[in-house]
């Protein structure tokens, strides 16, 4: 694992790339509003809607507030998005996928229609919908994102539960009594975490995206908070007397994007490669021990 990890960071110039602007806009995030000098409410009269300059590097937005400042508050927010919501998706997706893949039968038809039910129905709806009844509190619209993109790792998930439940440990644990709580936690659920995992990295830029553009629509984080999709909603309002209020904050959303989607395939494609080379070994070992 790994192995598989460093080889897709930094197996490559552009893997090297992509791991070097995640570090940086993740170090933005925790540090460039202090880098900047400027609070991202702070209003600078003496430069409204003005371009990028050695005070604002970024430029300044209609009311005259510093945009670098503004999104690196904006990264912060979108990061945080991600994570609060991937990690939602694995603690439901995880137990669920294992536990339909183990009961197998009737159960397992059931759960996994309801999954089917759940991807027909349109993403924002739902999203929306859980805006409507919880609020519109950053942190329950982050958990709403979580409790949409479980459905993929649960899938992921309870395929590999199919494939290992018939394994010969398995198995011995049956035979030795053992309950079907102690099987999921103890077996299932530590062997299907690992690619369950590596494919949960591909969340996160979904969920960036996901609340990028939710809260273009306005729907999403409101002022005083701040995020990218907010920034570039602002902008195109702008875009013609200032590009760089749009300019900006999409370089930014569209890079880091793109960068979490090449890693994480990247990583996907590593982790398979090195799982199917191990099956062949054990292959090999069996036909030679035969």
């Amino acid at each position: 694992m790994l192995s598989a990890l460093q080889a897709s960071l930094f197996g490559s110039t552009l893997a090297r790339f992509c791991s070097v602007w995640i570090m940086l806009v993740l170090a933005g995030a925790l540090f460039g509003t202090a880098l900047s000098g400027w609070d991202p409410e702070a209003i600078d009269w003496d430069a409204l809607e003005a371009g990028p300059n050695a005070a604002h590097w970024f430029g300044t937005d209609l009311i005259g507030r510093d945009l670098f400042a503004r999104i690196m508050l904006g990264a912060r927010v979108s990061l945080m998005a991600a994570l609060i919501a991937t990690s939602v998706s694995i603690l439901i997706g995880i137990p669920f996928g294992a536990f339909a893949g183990l009961r197998g039968g009737r159960t397992d038809q059931i759960m996994m229609r309801m999954v089917d039910v759940l991807y027909a129905v349109p993403f924002i709806l739902v999203v929306i919908l859980l805006m409507v009844v919880f609020g519109r509190d950053p942190l329950l619209f982050f958990l709403a994102l979580g409790a949409v993109y479980w459905l993929d790792i649960a899938r992921i998930v309870r395929g590999q539960t199919l494939a290992i439940r018939e394994q010969a440990y398995i198995q011995v644990a049956r035979t030795m009594g053992a309950g079907r709580g102690h099987i999921l936690f103890r077996h299932v659920v530590p062997n299907v975490a690992g690619p369950a995992l590596v494919y949960a990295t591909l969340t996160i830029p979904a969920v960036i995206l996901a609340e990028s553009f939710i809260s273009f629509l306005g729907l999403g984080i409101q002022e005083p908070q701040t995020s990218w999709g907010v920034l570039i909603a602002d902008g195109t309002r702008t875009m013609e007397s200032a590009p760089w209020t749009l300019f900006f904050p999409a370089l930014f959303l569209g890079l880091t994007v793109w960068s979490f989607n090449m890693l994480g395939d990247r990583l996907r494609d590593q982790y398979d490669r090195e799982t199917r080379g191990y099956t062949r070994s054990i292959e090999t070992m069996r036909a030679a021990s035969e």
